[in-house]
């Protein structure tokens, strides 16, 4: 079983809407198996995470964190189409590993758990979604005067829509 959601969905400063703040905070809740991983997370990081897996592999402490506290620094690639998002070494972590037909999902401690494609992927994009759907109703963003903070930006959503395979029509 995998199961995610968020709650206190927030900005940094703790309010319901900021248009200067790009990136999404909240309590994380991840169910794997039997396990309950709770942390107060990037979710908005988390949910573009989570759809690169729905394709890729994710090796636990190879990478960003799934549950990262920070996702701050958005790299765009050239063509504004793929986004590496850094932050902070803290966060939780495992590894998403595809086989066949499910995702192998694997916990610090060694933990497995195997799930079918359709019920991770049904998850993802009800987590993904959900956090869309905040941006949506909060104040249009502010985008950074910068041009390589304003393309990281417009990359992470260019990104999350080409992996979520449609867009909801978010208000940047």
């Amino acid at each position: 079983m995998f199961l995610i959601t968020a709650t206190d969905l927030q900005w940094v400063n703790g309010g319901k809407d900021d248009p200067e703040d790009l990136c999404l905070h909240g309590h994380a809740i991840a169910v794997i198996g039997n396990r309950k991983l709770e942390y107060d997370a990037t979710v908005s990081a988390t949910a573009l995470y989570l759809l690169k897996s729905l394709t890729e592999d994710h090796i636990i402490h190879e990478d960003n964190q799934i549950l990262p506290c920070c996702g701050f620094f958005y790299l765009p690639n050239e063509k504004l189409d793929n986004v590496t998002i850094l932050g902070c070494s803290n966060g939780i972590d495992w590894s998403i590993i595809h086989d066949g037909k499910t995702v192998v999902l694997e916990l610090e401690d060694g933990t497995k758990e195997t799930v079918g494609m359709e019920e991770y992927t049904t998850a993802v994009f009800k987590f993904a979604d959900m956090v869309e759907v905040f941006y949506r109703s909060c104040s249009p963003k502010i985008l950074p005067k910068d041009p390589f903070e304003r393309n990281g930006y417009i990359a992470f959503w260019n990104e999350w829509h080409k992996r979520r395979g449609r867009s909801i029509h978010v208000a940047y």
